[in-house]
């Protein structure tokens, strides 16, 4: 792995530092370790992040964090004029370094003009002349997990790794409003849950299909007694609710989807026995504060992006696959191929390890 350094970087005279975060949910929980290195790193200095509106509470608690500062790609910096905008008002800041955990050419184009002395990341897309320290990965650095990607950075650069697995840390009365929400549902302290979340932002290839989560939903209902939550964003409503409606027990089903941010989802399923869920931002969440997990993997290659931990994984290996598509072209048979009675019996033996239960 070669590294180019312009300007030599002493720790000593770090007082000011921007982290340029990732953009996608999962991703940027797989960045917080390397946020907790970075930290370790520079203890005194004080540390702003910058991202999208739609991760920020990803690190909304973090200790790691002294502030959030937003990139409003959609409104006030949207643009030409935008990109220039948000450089002036980080210019003000007068940091001393830009650390670019996304790979993308404006994130260092965006602290390069916002005169940032030092600019280090990853030479990708041709951005290395923009860089200070510009690291180039080679084949083996872009097959690592993603959080080991991130990490990587750190460590060719001198600096100190963060701990794994990802954390998630909840802020102030989060948990005492998804308390609130349950309760609203009509749960009960001592009832069980088990959470699925059926849909995907990337598209429709990583999903399994709503009626087999349906019949898993009747399986373990009758066979645990538990009840359903169903997790995701507006955009996953249709496929809630398809769930319910296909289920015989629906009405032992609730749909959270839409009803939660990253912060209040973190909490409902801390509450959850165990997570089913395809490969997906909540499901990074969902690992990143313990819960246990039956994943499913299909297009994506869970070697690279697998939530980190002893959770179980669950994939039918095809030729065609990781394909990395958002819609399969063919007959999605690397989901279809993954059977109800499959997932049911590895639902039941995790949550009768995680609870105890004697049968």
């Amino acid at each position: 792995m070669k590294v180019i350094e312009r300007k030599v970087l002493d720790p000593a005279q770090v007082h000011r530092i921007l982290i340029r975060g990732v953009n996608w949910v999962g991703d940027a929980v797989m960045t917080t370790p390397a946020i907790a290195g970075i930290r370790k790193t520079f203890p005194t200095a004080k540390i702003s992040l910058l991202v999208k509106s739609w991760v920020a509470g990803v690190f909304e608690g973090s200790p790691h964090i002294d502030e959030i500062l937003l990139y409003d790609q959609e409104g006030r910096h949207a643009g030409l004029s935008g990109l220039l905008r948000l450089a002036h008002e980080l210019r003000n800041y007068r940091f001393d370094v830009a650390i670019l955990l996304q790979n993308a050419f404006e994130a260092a184009l965006l602290t390069s003009l916002a005169r940032i002395p030092h600019r280090v990341g990853y030479k990708t897309q041709g951005r290395g002349f923009l860089l200070t320290k510009a690291v180039l990965p080679d084949h083996s650095t872009r097959a690592l997990h993603h959080v080991e990607y991130y990490q990587t950075l750190l460590r060719v650069s001198g600096w100190r790794e963060g701990e794994q697995p990802p954390i998630l840390y909840l802020s102030s009365g989060v948990e005492e409003r998804a308390q609130a929400l349950l309760g609203e549902e009509g749960v009960r302290s001592e009832e069980s849950l088990v959470a699925f979340n059926p849909g995907s932002t990337y598209g429709s290839a990583k999903r399994w299909p709503a009626d087999r989560y349906a019949a898993l939903a009747d399986h373990l209902i009758e066979g645990l007694g538990v009840r359903i939550l169903l997790t995701g964003t507006q955009a996953d409503g249709v496929v809630a609710r398809d769930v319910r409606t296909l289920a015989r027990h629906g009405e032992r089903i609730i749909d959270l989807t839409g009803r939660t941010n990253i912060q209040l989802l973190a909490a409902v399923l801390k509450r959850c026995a165990v997570y089913v869920t395809n490969d997906t931002g909540a499901m990074h969440i969902g690992a990143a504060v313990g819960i246990p997990l039956v994943a499913l993997f299909g297009p994506t290659d869970p070697r690279t992006t697998s939530p980190v931990g002893k959770h179980v994984l669950l994939r039918h290996p095809v030729p065609c696959s990781p394909c990395l598509l958002r819609e399969c072209p063919i007959d999605h048979r690397c989901m279809t191929n993954i059977s109800v009675d499959q997932l049911t019996s590895s639902v039941i033996n995790r949550y009768r390890t995680i609870n105890k239960v004697v049968h």
